[in-house]
């Protein structure tokens, strides 16, 4: 009896072990990182001007051009980094993505480039922290990915690699990235609402993939991911020093009215409000991006966010007199 009792324990232990490690298995095939196969992209010729479209709705140069200790003599094409992110996380430094062949991504194949901005995976095949806004950019078209490498390609070499990012354990570990992914990068190219008009719908496309207007305008959970409850409804900065307003129709407000469409047209073009502010901060920056896109674009926008639905985000601090 008593080796009877041995053999069932030993059988439920080898049991237990198999099923640990076909989970452990699971898991790591679930999160590994994500790659898009060269053989995956068909024959194209790109845009340039459409990447310059990308590059500017995307606002690359925000984080990404140099020198960022010299706002007076700040090259927005020369792309070598180095601006520091703070977050609750740690501090993030945006790399070089000029087309140097050893600081920047002058190397990379088009498949890494598609695959860091839909996977968030890095040339190497490691995960990529979303401070990259990879889980907004993964709603891109494939050929505006196309055109945006393109046009990048296009942009002077800077020399000199962005230092590392200043993390402390465990957020320092990027296999847990994986994790993270699993819970939050959702989705794929934008897919036209065929209710919607092709206006509301090119808007849409802008505002939430290469415009990713949400990762900042939205509050975030302790994960650092995007409450989807609550997206463009306002919140803390990731830095923790500043707030980021609602635009949302009870956010956008003139004279105890929503924003108009022609308001925030207005808006995107020049930075002025319906009352007469400007644009100040990190939203100035943007600001001179969107300006250069066309008309019709920045239109685009306005319309779709007009429609969006009012959302009551966090509380904003009292400001200050």
């Amino acid at each position: 009896m008593r080796a009877q009792g041995g053999g069932r324990a030993r059988v439920f232990v080898l049991a237990v072990l198999c099923c640990l490690a076909a989970g452990l298995t699971a898991l790591w095939f679930l999160t590994r990182p994500q790659v898009v196969a060269a053989s995956a992209l068909p024959p194209y010729a790109p845009n340039i001007d459409n990447g310059k479209t990308m590059f500017d709705i995307g606002g690359c140069s925000s984080c990404h051009a140099v020198p960022k200790d010299n706002p007076d003599k700040l090259d927005r094409l020369r792309l070598g980094g180095g601006l520091a992110l703070a977050s609750p996380f740690g501090t993030f430094y945006a790399p070089n993505i000029s087309p140097d062949p050893h600081d920047g991504i002058g190397a990379w194949s088009e498949a890494s480039f598609v695959s860091a901005l839909w996977k968030g995976t890095s040339e190497r095949g490691a995960h990529l922290y979303p401070a990259f806004p990879y889980t907004s950019y993964q709603h891109m078209a494939l050929n505006d990915v196309r055109d945006l490498f393109a046009f990048l390609k296009t942009l002077p070499p800077v020399a000199g690699k962005s230092r590392r990012h200043d993390l402390a354990f465990p957020f320092n570990q990027r296999w847990l990235i994986g994790g993270w992914k699993l819970l939050f990068l959702h989705g794929g190219p934008y897919v036209p609402d065929p209710a919607k008009s092709a206006q509301w719908n090119r808007g849409a496309y802008l505002v939430n993939g290469p415009g990713h207007c949400a990762e900042c305008h939205s509050p975030r959970n302790v994960l650092g991911a995007v409450i989807d409850s609550q997206r463009f409804a306002g919140g803390p900065t990731p830095d923790g020093k500043g707030w980021v307003p609602n635009i949302t129709p009870l956010g956008l407000r003139a004279g105890g009215k929503p924003w108009t469409e022609r308001d925030i047209a207005s808006f995107l073009g020049d930075g002025m409000t319906p009352d007469g502010d400007f644009a100040g901060g990190p939203m100035a920056d943007v600001i001179n991006n969107v300006s250069l896109l066309s008309n019709a674009d920045r239109a685009a926008m306005a319309v779709y966010i007009a429609s969006l639905p009012p959302i009551q985000g966090p509380t904003p601090p009292p400001k200050k007199d």
